[in-house]
């Protein structure tokens, strides 16, 4: 690109760190908001401000928040006996947006930061089923058998979605319906 705009190649640039987004498109994003409609650009840095100074995780379940707790773990309606263990926050969004849960949910983010005494207090308070709503890989496998041995002094049925969810593939790359089934028709570990 041309060394005489600096700004737009920094711009195309931070666009092409984000994840899915290729060179083509991030120039594509950069000339859109530059030349074409620079209001969208004004309207994008200030929700990404605002989103930045916001967004937390809830101090409960690991998920997105704006206040200690998220709207899920405030809801009392929800389904108290069953907690979804799912990779990270996004997948809560995306099991909420199709209502496929009802009840709690815990982010697993990793193991070098697991949260073994918050997921311990969530059993404590009365889970009865923990499904496994993590992409199907030996390595997931592994971390489900390490949470079932730490959990192993609680009374808890185990189950993970079922396999109609390829393996290796991020819960935000399958099918509603897909996914919808595999949440459906969850197996016993």
């Amino acid at each position: 690109m041309s060394e005489s705009l600096e700004k737009f190649n920094k711009l195309v640039e931070a666009f092409g760190e984000l994840p899915t987004i290729g060179k083509k498109s991030a120039i594509r994003l950069a000339y859109h908001i530059v030349m074409k409609n620079s209001f969208v650009g004004i309207k994008i840095a200030h929700a990404i401000e605002e989103a930045l100074g916001s967004i937390k995780q809830c101090a409960s379940c690991g998920g997105m928040s704006e206040d200690e707790l998220c709207f899920i773990c405030c809801d009392e309606s929800r389904d108290e006996s069953i907690l979804c263990i799912v990779e990270n926050a996004k997948d809560i969004l995306l099991l909420e947006e199709n209502r496929l849960f009802d009840g709690r949910y815990f982010v697993l983010d990793s193991l070098e930061n697991f949260n073994l005494s918050g997921l311990e207090h969530l059993v404590e308070n009365g889970i009865k089923e923990i499904v496994f709503a993590l992409t199907p890989s030996i390595a997931n496998d592994a971390v489900m058998l390490y949470i079932e041995d730490k959990l192993s002094n609680f009374t808890i049925n185990y189950s993970k979605i079922a396999q109609g969810v390829p393996t290796g593939v991020s819960l935000e790359n399958i099918d509603l319906l897909s996914l919808s089934r595999a949440l459906t028709d969850r197996v016993k570990v």
